[in-house]
Formats: C-alpha cells, structure tokens, sequence
C-alpha cells in the first residue's frame, strides 16, 4: 500500500564540517551508539570531530575500569587514532570523584562542558547531540508478523 508514491533518494555529497558531539549517557554500552555516531558522520562531513563528554559515561575513560569497559575504551582509542578529539568537563569529573590524571592519555580536560561545546560552536563546529536511542531493528517494532527470529 503506497498512496503517497515512493521516496526519493538524494545521496549528495556534504562539504566539509566541523561538528562538535554533545554526550552526556547514562548507560556505558550507550557510548557504542556514540561510537556509530561519529564513525558514521567522520567520512561524508570530512571536517574535525570533537566529543564533549560531560556525564556518568566519563567513568568508562577512568583507567581503573578500563578492565571492565576495555571493548568500548578501544572503539574510542581508534576514533582518537583517526583524529577525532575528546574532550572531558573538569567540573563533571570532580562531582563523579575524580582527578584529571584519572583518564586515558587520548582524553584531554577542559574546565567545563557546555562552555567548551560554546567555544566550539563559536568556532564553526556544528552541534550534534547523539541521543542514544537505536535504530537498529525498529522496523519490527510495529510489526509483530516482521519480528526477527
């Protein structure tokens, strides 16, 4: 059933962008959806990421959990080795208990969070805010017939 006719499809190239990824998560296993996020916009805005984490994920880039969320640590650590910079809010990692030297080298502490995604925006760097809610599999939300097996 199609009374609306098909879609169109526009697959254009971007120029380059600067963007700048607001996180803030709650969830650690969210930071994967931060992880396709970036991995998916580095390649057509061929301009400089930053992410700005500045929530309960700060405590993955602890080096002393780093055992316990080694696999997502890693997918950021190779995002860091191909250019993208994160950036972490001093004032969140003090409130969370923490001291700047806590982090992985490929963290840099900037003293806060939402003045840095200012800087950057003042900069050019467009705001992304990667809200973590998959859409992997949501064609069978509404189809129970559709359901992956």
């Amino acid at each position: 059933m199609a009374p609306y006719g098909t879609s169109k499809t526009d697959l254009h190239d971007y120029p380059t962008i600067n963007a700048v990824f607001d996180t803030n998560y709650m969830d650690p296993n969210d930071l994967n959806v931060l992880y396709a996020f970036v991995s998916n916009s580095m390649k057509p805005l061929k301009g400089k990421m930053v992410v700005v984490t500045h929530g309960p994920e700060l405590r993955v880039f602890a080096k002393e959990n780093y055992a316990k969320y080694q696999g997502i640590v890693d997918k950021m650590k190779a995002l860091a080795d191909d250019g993208v910079e994160f950036r972490m809010c001093h004032n969140a990692l003090r409130a969370a208990g923490f001291k700047a030297d806590d982090f992985h080298g490929f963290i840099t502490v900037v003293p806060a969070g939402f003045p840095e995604i200012a800087l950057l925006q003042s900069q050019g760097y467009q705001y992304i805010n990667p809200l973590a809610n998959r859409v992997r599999d949501t064609r069978y939300l509404d189809h129970p017939e559709l359901k992956k097996k």
